[in-house]
């Protein structure tokens, strides 16, 4: 849905963004340590940020965990921000969040509009259907007139408009990928395309979703993850170094021992 908005409202919007995007000079890494707390925006996307199912008030996952772990370098408090995906790039250039570190695919066109740091985890999209469906949806031809659900503004949702054989598909985007799930869960669509990390520690046996499944040889596109940054963040250069010095210490393969799914692409220095 198109919002209208008064030329008022755009030219203050716009003066946000330019002080957000980093146009007035000021240093974001000074900006972050002066105040002490390092915003980072995310979405509840299991294994990457969820809250623990023996505690509920504690998020845990493999980006909150590793996102804890570069704060500690850094000498600043982590303060975990859920936001609306489909706004991401706004919440990081207005200031309301520091950083977007929640499994997000480097992409073309958020390059356009944020920096960021190096990959440190692979990814690729997939087709999860209920396990009852598994003789109907076998490729992509078979769900050619499918319901499908993708999240709003993601590397799923992309992957399904660029593909020729969905193009008659009906197609409906919700906020987060796990809203996904729950469609598919509940009978309402026939097919989520989300992504792999995610699919592979969500359903399936032992899961929550034990009657869900991914379709076996379907990768709409292949994907490297890494955190988002206002352009020209002089922050990026900082949490590539504690990435890096959490890769050489051990921290990094310990979580990716615990989170099996996440496929971890960062190396220990030569």
């Amino acid at each position: 849905m198109k919002k209208v908005v008064s030329l008022i409202a755009a030219a203050a919007m716009a003066a946000t963004l330019l002080a957000g995007c980093g146009q007035t000079g000021e240093s974001d890494w000074e900006y972050v340590k002066d105040k002490g707390t390092m915003k980072i925006g995310i979405t509840l996307f299991e294994p990457m940020n969820y809250y623990d199912p023996e505690d509920p008030d504690k998020l845990i996952g493999f980006d909150t965990e590793l996102a804890e772990a570069v704060c500690e370098k850094l000498g600043v408090t982590p303060e975990f921000v859920e936001i609306d995906w489909d706004q991401k790039v706004f919440e990081l250039q207005s200031k309301n969040i520091d950083c977007i570190w929640n499994g997000m695919t480097i992409k073309d066109d958020l390059k356009e509009n944020m920096d960021f740091s190096m990959p440190y985890s692979g990814n690729m999209q997939v087709c999860v259907i209920n396990s009852a469906n598994a003789d109907v949806y076998t490729d992509l031809a078979s769900m050619a007139n499918a319901k499908i659900v993708v999240e709003a503004g993601s590397a799923g949702q992309s992957s399904v408009e660029a593909e020729e054989a969905l193009q008659n598909a009906e197609v409906t985007t919700l906020q987060a990928q796990r809203d996904t799930l729950l469609e598919l869960k509940s009978g309402t669509a026939d097919v989520a395309v989300i992504d792999a990390v995610m699919a592979y520690a969500s359903v399936g046996e032992g899961t929550s979703y034990a009657d869900l499944m991914v379709v076996d040889g379907i990768e709409l596109s292949k994907e490297e993850y890494g955190i988002g940054l206002r352009k020209g963040s002089d922050m990026t250069e900082k949490i590539n170094e504690a990435l890096q010095q959490l890769t050489d210490d051990g921290t990094v393969a310990a979580l990716a021992e615990k989170y099996p799914s996440v496929l971890v692409t960062l190396e220990p220095s030569a």
